[in-house]
């Protein structure tokens, strides 16, 4: 679902990055009204669980893939204005250090992902939740509004995808970006995410919310006396992602509207080949990162795989760190 850089028209990532812009200030002034500061590594923590989600890819017949996001999970751990910057700190890290995602495009994959999926996710479960009274459905109501929260995601990333070549043409009708129009993309985008990649944001909200809970009682409360077994729990389950996070390189292929220029003029619809790189796409922006498709020169895969969940989560549990640091003055 990351969007790649070239796919959307500067102007369309300008307006998104724009539509974006509020989202996060009403963000950052929640959580620094609601959120004390001493929590704000959890919130790190939080951001590195959706790092290392988005690095199990999973196989979809006809070679694509696609992922789990936990945007819901975090929004149901510490609401929605806190996960929106948590998931858009992940995202940003993402992009720059992996090149997973583009850099014009982070403020598109940020309004689908970190404000489009856990606000969803979020309200979903308060509806679901007046339906299922009992604790024991708790989890259920969670992975229903991962679901939920993860296909509006999709379909805001269809819509974008399948509007550029409405919008964006050359001199002889060619798209300039995506070349795929609404009738293509929001059928493929869906087609994953309303079966198994839904499923996956559905399972993954769901058991993870059961374990922390478990876990570590009344996780998202600020009480210091659950302090320990909220960093112990989490530690846990981090430390477990990490070292499965290698099983995400067993799927083949790559996420639809994820695919590098150059693959562009070969891809088929309906069997015809597109014929064509969209010009967008081969003289547009593009930025050399660290570690591109998570890839470290002169090491095996699964072990580049694991250092990269390894550095991504690092960097996110420092920035976070850091933040709380410097608002608590310490």
């Amino acid at each position: 679902m990351h969007i790649p850089e070239n796919y959307l028209s500067p102007g369309t990532c300008a307006v998104l990055t724009a539509a974006m812009a509020p989202v996060w200030y009403m963000s950052l002034q929640k959580v620094k009204k609601e959120l004390p500061p001493e929590k704000l590594p959890l919130l790190g923590v939080a951001a590195a669980f959706s790092f290392l989600a988005m690095m199990f890819n999973i196989p979809l017949p006809g070679g694509t893939t696609g992922h789990a996001v936990g945007g819901t999970l975090i929004a149901l751990l510490f609401g929605p204005y806190a996960a929106c910057l948590s998931v858009s700190v992940a995202l940003i890290v993402q992009a720059v250090f992996f090149g997973d995602g583009g850099i014009l495009a982070i403020g598109a994959n940020c309004f689908n992902m970190a404000f489009l999926l856990p606000f969803t996710g979020y309200y979903a479960f308060t509806l679901l939740k007046k339906c299922f009274t009992t604790g024991t459905m708790l989890p259920v109501c969670a992975a229903g509004a991962g679901f939920l929260g993860i296909n509006a995601a999709a379909l805001a990333a269809a819509i974008e995808f399948g509007i550029q070549p409405l919008l964006f043409t050359n001199e002889l009708g060619q798209a300039l970006y995506c070349p795929y129009p609404l009738s293509i993309s929001i059928p493929a985008m869906m087609a994953g995410h309303l079966t198994i990649f839904g499923l996956a944001e559905a399972v993954f909200t769901g058991t993870m919310l059961a374990y922390l809970t478990k876990a570590a009682p009344a996780f998202s409360s600020a009480a210091d006396r659950y302090a320990d077994k909220k960093i112990g729990a989490s530690l846990t389950a981090l430390l477990a992602l990490i070292i499965l996070c290698p099983l995400g390189l067993i799927a083949e292929g790559t996420a639809w509207g994820e695919w590098g220029a150059e693959e562009m003029a070969a891809l088929t619809e309906s069997g015809v080949p597109l014929g064509y790189t969209p010009e967008g796409m081969l003289t547009g922006f593009s930025l050399d990162v660290l570690f591109p498709d998570y890839a470290i020169s002169g090491l095996p895969d699964a072990f580049a795989y694991i250092l990269s969940a390894i550095i991504g989560t690092a960097l996110l549990v420092i920035t976070f760190k850091l933040w709380g640091s410097f608002a608590t003055g310490k």
